[in-house]
Parts: C-alpha cells; sequence; structure tokens
C-alpha cells in the first residue's frame, strides 16, 4: 500500500492520544520517584519491581516518541505507538502493583 492512499488518523484523536499519553507517562515517573523515596530499604526483592517499573516507563516514553513524529498520523504508524504505550502501561501497572504487595508483606514481617 503506497503512503497516499494509506488511512489517517484525525488530527484532534491523535493529539488527545498524545496527552493522555503524557499524563500516564508522567504520573508513572511520579510513582517511580516516590516508590524510590520509601523509607522501607531497598533490597534484592525489590529488583524485579524496579525493572518492571524502567521497563515500563522506557517503553511507553518510546511511544510518545513515535507519537510525536510527523507521520503518526498515518493510522498504521498510529496503531503501532498505541501498541507499544498499552505493552508500556502493562508493564508498569504491574510493576506497581508488585512494589505494592512487596512493601505490604515487608511492613507485615
Amino acid at each position: 500500500m503506497s503512503n497516499e492512499n494509506e488511512p489517517l488518523v484525525e488530527m484532534l484523536f491523535r493529539n488527545g492520544t498524545l496527552t493522555v499519553v503524557g499524563i500516564i507517562l508522567s504520573f508513572s515517573l511520579t510513582f517511580l520517584s516516590q516508590w524510590a523515596q520509601n523509607p522501607i530499604p531497598w533490597t534484592l526483592v525489590d529488583l524485579p519491581t524496579m525493572l518492571l517499573l524502567s521497563a515500563g516507563i522506557i517503553t511507553q516514553g518510546s511511544s510518545l516518541v513515535i507519537f510525536l513524529r510527523h507521520d503518526s498520523l498515518q493510522r498504521r504508524v498510529y496503531d503501532k505507538a498505541s501498541k507499544v504505550f498499552l505493552c508500556g502501561l502493562a508493564m508498569t501497572v504491574s510493576g506497581v502493583f508488585m512494589a505494592i504487595v512487596i512493601d505490604f508483606i515487608q511492613l507485615i514481617t
């Protein structure tokens, strides 16, 4: 399929998605900084959580980069960026839940 015949995403819709991605990325970064300042000392048990959070944030950031490109109005590029963002969001949410569970277990033991 040539680029001229490729379906496009409306600019307003893409801009809304871009806003959502930026806001969720900032929440993810805020959680990471708050979690890093947690008074409970870090141990090796926290390493998988850190890796999940970091990988999720990096993946969300890479989707933001894709959304900021000029060709992100093409449906194919937009869909790719959306999938990358959802993968990053899933990793970050998993890391958040893992951090909560690990901190809770450390508090009760």
